[in-house]
C-alpha cells in the first residue's frame, strides 16, 4: 500500500510543483509568525491556486484565535485546519463547526502518556498528527524541529480518526518509520529543507519516491 505524504512549510512556487509532481497528498502552509516557514494570506493564497483540488491544502496555526483563522481563509483555498498549539478539544470541535473545515490536531509526543491525550481530540478532530515534542528551550517551535521520538509509542495502536506521523523524518528514515509505526500517513518539513524555511526540491522528490516505494 502507497503510504500518502504531506509536504510541510510550502512558501515557492518550485516547491509546490515538485510536490504536486511528486504525488503528495497534502500540502501545508504555515501561519506562525515566529516559523521560518510562515507564510502571509495573500502568498499562500497564490501557491494554493496551483493546487489541484485532489491535494489537499492545509492552513498550519498554532493558538490562533477566530480572526486571525477567518483572515486566511478569506484569501486562501484552504481545505483542512491544522492545529499545532495547546487548543483544547473544545477549541477544536468549535474551529470545525465555526468555519466549516476538516480540523487536524497535532500531539506532542516524548512518552506514553502523550500518545494517550490523543484519544480525547477523536470526537473533536478529522485527523490527528503525532509529532516529536518541541525542545525545552526558550524561542523552540511547536513543530519542525527535525526531532523524532520513539515510534513504538504509536505502534499497534487503533485510532477512530486517520492519523499522520511527523517529526524528524527523512527520505532515509521513511521505511523504518513506518515499519515500526504503522503509518499510512506521514508529514514531513524539515528533513526537505536545505536550510530552516527553504525547501529543497531534490529532497522532495526523494522523500516523495520512498513514501511511493513503501
Amino acid at each position: 500500500m502507497r503510504v500518502a505524504a504531506k509536504i510541510c512549510g510550502l512558501s515557492s512556487e518550485a516547491s509546490v510543483a515538485a510536490a504536486v509532481a511528486g504525488g503528495a497528498a497534502y500540502v501545508g502552509f504555515v501561519f506562525y509568525p515566529p516559523s521560518p516557514r510562515c507564510v502571509d494570506a495573500r502568498r499562500a493564497g497564490e501557491l494554493a491556486a496551483a493546487v489541484p483540488a485532489a491535494v489537499r491544502r492545509v492552513g498550519l496555526f498554532v493558538d490562533a484565535d477566530d480572526k486571525a483563522i477567518g483572515a486566511v481563509l478569506d484569501a486562501a483555498p484552504i481545505d483542512i485546519l491544522q492545529f499545532h498549539g495547546h487548543e483544547s478539544p473544545e477549541r477544536v470541535a468549535l474551529a470545525r463547526e465555526r468555519f466549516g473545515r476538516a480540523v487536524m490536531k497535532a500531539i506532542s509526543v516524548a512518552g506514553p502518556e502523550d500518545v494517550a491525550l490523543g484519544a480525547a481530540y477523536e470526537d473533536a478532530a478529522d485527523l490527528l498528527l503525532f509529532d516529536a515534542k518541541p525542545p525545552r528551550r526558550e524561542g523552540a517551535l511547536p513543530g519542525g524541529n527535525g526531532l523524532a521520538f520513539d515510534w513504538r509509542l504509536i505502534a499497534g495502536r487503533s485510532w477512530r480518526r486517520p492519523w499522520m506521523l511527523s517529526g524528524g523524518l527523512t527520505a532515509a528514515l521513511l521505511p523504518e518509520a513506518v515499519r515500526i509505526s504503522g503509518a499510512a500517513i506521514v508529514d514531513v518539513s524539515s528533513g526537505v529543507e536545505s536550510a530552516p524555511g527553504r525547501k529543497d526540491i531534490g529532497k522532495i522528490r526523494a522523500f516523495l519516491a520512498a513514501a511511493a516505494a513503501l
